[in-house]
């Protein structure tokens, strides 16, 4: 552990299905009622993901890719739907910023960074004095290597064999912040060579 005050951004990187939302959500859970933003959600039918949704911490929901929906913007298989993110996930972000909370992004990944007042709302935030929980695309694109180059983040890759000992060790860091203790976290700072998704 190290002191790194109360402004603290943690960068949560991994390979496909390392449990990096879920740990969102479990640190979430504990944390309720001082942490805003929002998490993603895969949309299957039958099995098959046909797409995602944003679901914020207050519980407002929107589609925002998915095969079926009409859009010029599109990402492999997905089209999507940017008015969707901005208006609820961007919206959240902002919200929590402006309320000195916790501010739980995820996923900042090449779906999101396809809009600008996305990009945007991810600057306001490292650049606030509020802390930052947030998932990151773990492959190198432009503007996530340049978040993860900044010297006041923490990036951390989440492995099967990590996975419980961060749930622990960053729930006492995050609530040690409520506690105003000023608690860090030594991050593993590696940048895993491997695709991730939501």
């Amino acid at each position: 552990m190290r002191s790194d005050g109360g402004d603290q951004k943690i960068l949560l990187s991994g390979r496909p299905g390392c449990g990096k939302t879920t740990l969102i959500k479990r640190l979430v859970n504990r944390l309720a009622q001082s942490a805003g933003g929002f998490y993603t959600e895969e949309i299957r039918d039958r099995g098959t993901r046909v797409g995602f949704k944003i679901v914020t911490l207050d519980g407002d929901e929107a589609v925002f890719a998915h095969v079926e929906i009409e859009s010029s913007a599109r990402l492999g298989k997905y089209r999507l739907d940017l008015s969707a993110l901005e208006a609820v996930g961007v919206r959240a972000v902002r919200e929590a910023v402006q309320r000195g909370r916790l501010v739980v992004i995820d996923e900042i990944g090449p779906m999101e960074i396809r809009s600008p007042a996305f990009r945007d709302t991810v600057m306001e935030a490292l650049a606030s004095k509020a802390p930052l929980l947030a998932t990151i695309f773990a492959r190198s694109l432009p503007f996530t290597d340049m978040i993860k180059s900044r010297d006041d983040v923490v990036v951390i890759e989440v492995r099967p064999d990590n996975r419980e000992r961060l749930v622990s060790e960053l729930g006492e860091v995050l609530a040690s912040r409520q506690n105003s203790s000023g608690r860090g976290i030594r991050g593993e700072h590696r940048t895993p060579n491997a695709e991730t998704s939501n």
